[in-house]
């Protein structure tokens, strides 16, 4: 074949191909998405926008009272919502909600394992007990949800599954391990899976965010020197350029499920981040090192209980306050946008 046959073709290949996805894109509307975790958050942002597109949506989270809020505010846009409290490390409890949800509206189609945990803190100060939690929540929460949709969804030959996994779950942070840990975990599942599911009409997708302004600082669990590690993830987590707006977030990852992606990487410093590592792991390793002994806070040899990051902020200086209220000022407006709904009124 000639060059510039050979081009003509490629690019008519490449166009169809294009064209068959935005084909499979156009139409998720009455399909039944589930979300673990959206109460607040990313996954209330993605079950707003899926309401918004025609998909009935059920959320579950263990506070009742954030699920309640995070109904009506979903009723004030005339979603179709159900709600349950659902510990998702409890395959019992997230075998009922499916039951419930089924009832509802019909079969899920669409399962979005959001449901998340972040603890922070050098490993001196973890015990075994944050490790498991973090797996409780981020690797059994995405395995009993999935294995309770999954029969159904192969028996129709049609399903997708968006698991909400994190840079983290390629590249280990030092004081974050327990998150890092059931991250890793995730990814491994999410892409294994992804390969079984092959030709059988169920598209795994893997979504692995960046940092992302979503307000979680308040509701992450801080142990060490409790007021510096609250400090350097909350400016983390609200700079612009490093952390990544929330909304623009869950659009991404809706154009990814839409087209039954196998991955995306959110932001672009996350992308960065993962390419690097890939190409050289032992590197990244030890800049990883560098910032855990220049930057981060040394352990707290005081045996302590987590504490959430909304009493910590309660127990600040004015000028450490002050400091994160200057640079961590959009992720103080997602936490008024998109945690502590329980607060609101």
């Amino acid at each position: 074949m000639e060059a510039g046959n050979l081009l003509s073709f490629a690019v008519g290949l490449a166009a169809g191909y294009l064209g068959i996805q935005r084909f499979r894109a156009d139409d998720l509307s009455g399909k039944t998405v589930l979300i673990t975790g959206g109460s607040k958050g990313l996954g209330f942002v993605l079950a707003r926008d899926f309401a918004r597109m025609g998909c009935p949506v059920a959320i579950c989270a263990r506070d009742e009272e954030e699920l309640d809020i995070a109904r009506r505010r979903l009723e004030d846009e005339d979603a179709q919502v159900v709600t349950g409290v659902c510990d998702v490390a409890d395959q019992a409890q997230v075998d009922r909600f499916v039951g419930e949800v089924a009832e509802a509206f019909g079969p899920v189609d669409i399962l979005v394992n959001n449901a998340g945990i972040i603890q922070v803190g050098p490993v001196e100060n973890l015990d075994v007990d944050d490790f498991e939690m973090a797996m409780d929540t981020m690797f059994w929460g995405v395995l009993h949800p999935t294995r309770a949709v999954l029969p159904q969804m192969l028996a129709r030959g049609e399903g997708r599954i968006v698991n909400i996994t994190s840079i983290g779950g390629k590249v280990s942070v030092p004081h974050l391990l327990p998150y890092c840990c059931a991250k890793f975990a995730a990814v491994g599942f999410s892409e294994g899976l992804r390969a079984e599911m092959a030709g059988r009409g169920v598209d795994i997708i893997t979504i692995a965010p960046g940092l992302m302004r979503t307000g979680s600082h308040v509701n992450a669990l801080f142990k060490g020197k409790r007021d510096e590690e609250f400090t350097w993830f909350s400016m983390g987590a609200g700079l612009p350029m490093i952390s990544m707006n929330v909304e623009r977030a869950a659009r991404r990852i809706i154009a990814a499920t839409k087209r039954g992606s196998a991955e995306r990487v959110l932001s672009a410093p996350a992308k960065l981040l993962s390419w690097f590592h890939g190409l050289l792991p032992g590197t990244t390793t030890k800049m990883m090192g560098a910032i855990n002994r220049l930057v981060l806070p040394s352990a707290d040899g005081a045996h302590q209980r987590a504490e959430p990051g909304s009493e910590v902020y309660d127990t600040l200086d004015d000028d450490a306050r002050s400091l994160l209220d200057t640079f961590a000022a959009l992720g103080q407006k997602a936490t008024e946008q998109f945690q502590n709904l329980s607060r609101r009124r």
